[in-house]
C-alpha cells in the first residue's frame, strides 16, 4: 500500500523562501520512496512524502518549523493511494 503525507503551511509575510529552503533542508530519519516540495502564492509551502506502508503506520514527519516563519501552525493530512495512472 502507498500512503502519501501532506504538510502545508503558510509563511509568514515576507518569509516564503526561508520557509521553503527551510523545507527543504528538512532531513527525516529515513528516506520515503518519493517527496516533493511545491510552493503556491501566499507563501505557502507544501511537502508530500510517499511510502510503502500502511494507512496507520508509524511514519516520521516533518518538525515543526522555527514559529518566527510561520503565518498560521502547519496543516497536516495523510492519504491512501487508490489508483495511480
Amino acid at each position: 500500500m502507498t500512503v502519501a503525507l501532506m504538510w502545508e503551511a503558510k509563511a509568514a509575510p515576507g518569509r516564503g523562501a526561508e520557509l521553503v529552503e527551510w523545507a527543504r533542508a528538512c532531513e527525516l530519519p529515513y528516506a520515503p520512496l518519493r517527496r516533493e516540495l511545491l510552493r503556491a502564492p501566499q507563501d505557502r509551502v507544501l511537502v508530500i512524502t510517499w511510502w510503502d506502508a500502511l494507512y496507520d503506520a508509524d511514519l516520521p514527519e516533518l518538525p515543526p518549523p522555527p514559529p518566527d516563519l510561520l503565518a498560521r501552525p502547519p496543516h497536516r493530512w495523510r492519504f491512501e493511494s487508490v489508483a495511480a495512472e
